[in-house]
């Protein structure tokens, strides 16, 4: 039983298996390569997208105009909801208010 508990724990890397001195690396494959080509063309495609907008900066100017009114009603009525329902501010000095009994120290 321990020959075989030796045996079967032998290979292994002391302590944490891909940290330290004696760490485990991995033998890099094909499909590692591919899947990390794959990845850099994916996010070359990204910035491309982002380089290049589908709108210029005069064709997007004034697009949004009509919104800008809701969006502010929208907000203005959010603040005022969630204003109703948050809790006032506390204080530290106000949270141990109770501690300060007199105010000589000697």
């Amino acid at each position: 039983m321990r020959l075989t508990l030796i045996q079967l724990f032998k290979d292994t890397v002391p302590g944490h298996i891909f940290r330290g001195k004696r760490r485990l690396v991995k033998p890099v494959s094909k499909r590692a390569m591919e899947t990390l080509r794959r990845e850099y063309e994916r996010q070359e495609q990204i910035m491309l997208y982002l380089r290049h907008p589908y709108l210029s900066v005069e064709e997007s100017e004034g697009h949004v105009k009509d919104l800008k009114k809701s969006e502010a009603k929208i907000a203005m009525w959010n603040d005022a909801q969630t204003a109703k329902k948050l809790k006032p501010h506390v204080t530290i000095e106000e949270r141990l208010s109770h501690l300060k009994v007199k105010e000589a120290w000697d």
